[in-house]
């Protein structure tokens, strides 16, 4: 099942107020950026983080799923509704992900 352009609205309409997010749509669903890194995306019409370990904290009871067959697990998002805590939660994962280095592609 593909996402829908209804629920990738909903998504950034919620982020609204994080700086610097952009998306990409890539095979039906749609790939999450803050500050160009990839925190998570909307699969299933689900918004799925990263597990960092600033996302484990800020969602401690939150679902760990799997976003497509043999992927890794990623954190269900149900702080939705709240923008602030959203906001800090995004700006928080793309930290943690400022600090890994990228995969040389050989």
């Amino acid at each position: 099942m593909s996402s829908s352009k209804e629920y990738l609205n909903y998504v950034l309409e919620q982020l609204s107020e994080t700086n610097d997010i952009s998306f990409r749509s890539m095979m039906g669903e749609f790939i999450i950026y803050c500050r160009g890194r990839v925190v998570g995306g909307i699969y299933d019409d689900r918004f799925l983080i990263k597990p960092t370990s600033s996302a484990k904290n800020l969602l401690a009871d939150s679902l760990k799923e799997i976003p497509y067959e043999g992927a890794k697990e990623m954190l269900l998002v149900d702080i939705m509704d709240d923008k602030e805590r959203l906001k800090v939660l995004i700006e928080a994962v793309a930290e943690d992900l400022s600090h890994t280095k990228a995969k040389v592609k050989k």
